[in-house]
C-alpha cells in the first residue's frame, strides 16, 4: 500500500536534515524532483543536500537553483532522511549516492515506475502520474506545503520533460491544469521551453548524424533501432545527457511500434532504452526479462559481459515476440 500524502508530510515536518536522490544518468524529471522538493524542504527551514552519483548534467544548468546539486561527498552525510526520487530501484541511485546517504534513519521513495518494488520506509508509488514531478506538485499543493519559485520552475521542467512537452500519452487532463497552475504562478513558459529545448551543443547534432547512420528497420517496418559505440562517444566529446531524447526521431517514423537505441558504456555494459507508440508492446515486460524495468511506454536496461550486437539481436528478438502477442 502506498502511504498517503499527510503520512510523508509529517515526516518532512518532523525532521530537520534531508539528503535527496535520484538515478544515475539523471533526466529532467530526476533533477527537477531533487531540486522542487529541495527548495520546499528549505523554504520549511529544513537542511537540504541535494545529491545525484553523476551530478548535473550541462543541460539542466539554467533551473534556478541547480548549483546546489552535487556528486556524491567521500563521507557519509549527518542526516536523518534520504529521499529517492524518480528512482525504479535502490541500486539505481549509485553506490556512492547510497554510501552519502547511509545515516538516514527513515527512507521515503516518491516515483512513478511500474516496476519500483517500494524500496523505501514510507512509499508514494503512481504509476498513472507521467512525472515523478507532478506527484511533488500534488504532495506540496494538497499539504499546503511551500512552493517557491525555485520549486515552480522545478517541477515544470520535470513534467514537461517526462511527457515529451505535454504531448505523450501518459499527458492527463490532471497535467494540463498543473501547468496552468504553475503559469499562473509565474513559469515563463517562452523562456524556459527555449532553454529546455532550443539549447543543444552541436555536439548532439553530430551525434544525431552519427546515429543515423546505423539506423535499421525490420521488414515489416514495426521495429526500428540505433546504435552508440563508445568509439563514437570518445570522438565526439559526448556527455550522458547529448543522447536525451533523440529517440523520439526514430519512434516517430510512420509504421514503427517499437524503438531501441543500444548504447555502449565504458564500462562494457550495454544500454538500452525502449520506446512503444501504441500499448501493443509493454515495454517494461520486454526490458524485466532482462533486468530491467520502467514504464509500459518506455523502459531501459543494462545488459553486462555480452556485445553490443548480442545485446540488440536478443533485445529486438524479445520485442518482436511481444508484437507477436
Amino acid at each position: 500500500m502506498n502511504n498517503s500524502f499527510s503520512e510523508i508530510a509529517e515526516a518532512l515536518h518532523a525532521n530537520d536534515s534531508f539528503i535527496l536522490l535520484s538515478h544515475v544518468r539523471p533526466d529532467g524529471d530526476a533533477i527537477g524532483s531533487q531540486l522542487a522538493l529541495g527548495y520546499c524542504l528549505e523554504a520549511l527551514g529544513k537542511t537540504v543536500h541535494y545529491i545525484n552519483e553523476d551530478g548535473l548534467p550541462d543541460s539542466l544548468s539554467f533551473l534556478p537553483g541547480s548549483e546546489k546539486l552535487l556528486t556524491p561527498p567521500d563521507e557519509a552525510l549527518d542526516v536523518q532522511v534520504c529521499i529517492a526520487l524518480d528512482c525504479a530501484n535502490r541500486p539505481r541511485l549509485g553506490d556512492k549516492a547510497l554510501h552519502a546517504a547511509s545515516k538516514a534513519s527513515l527512507w521515503i521513495n516518491i516515483d512513478h515506475h511500474i516496476s519500483n518494488p517500494k524500496y523505501g520506509d514510507l512509499n508514494h508509488i503512481d504509476d498513472s502520474s507521467p512525472a515523478t514531478g507532478q506527484i511533488l506538485y500534488n504532495l506540496i499543493t494538497s499539504q499546503d506545503l511551500p512552493l517557491p519559485d525555485e520549486t515552480r520552475d522545478a517541477i515544470y521542467v520535470a513534467v514537461s520533460t517526462d511527457t515529451g512537452s505535454f504531448q505523450y500519452s501518459n499527458t492527463t487532463a490532471a497535467t494540463y491544469e498543473m501547468a496552468a497552475d504553475l503559469v499562473r504562478r509565474g513559469v515563463d513558459v517562452g523562456k524556459i521551453n527555449a532553454l529546455t529545448y532550443d539549447n543543444h551543443p552541436y555536439r548532439r547534432i553530430e551525434l544525431l548524424r552519427s546515429l543515423l547512420n546505423t539506423l535499421e528497420r525490420s521488414p515489416d517496418g514495426q521495429v526500428a533501432d540505433w546504435q552508440l559505440p563508445t568509439s563514437v562517444k570518445r570522438e565526439l566529446g559526448l556527455k550522458p545527457e547529448d543522447s536525451e531524447d533523440l529517440i523520439d526521431h526514430i519512434r516517430g517514423i510512420q509504421g514503427v511500434i517499437v524503438a531501441a537505441f543500444f548504447e555502449e558504456l565504458y564500462d562494457g555494459t550495454i544500454r538500452v532504452s525502449l520506446r512503444c507508440k501504441d500499448d501493443s508492446v509493454n515495454c517494461c515486460e520486454v526490458a524485466q526479462q532482462f533486468g530491467g524495468g520502467g514504464h509500459a511506454r518506455a523502459a531501459g536496461i543494462r545488459i553486462a559481459d555480452t556485445t553490443m550486437a548480442n545485446a540488440r539481436t536478443d533485445v529486438l528478438e524479445a520485442v518482436h515476440q511481444a508484437l507477436e502477442c
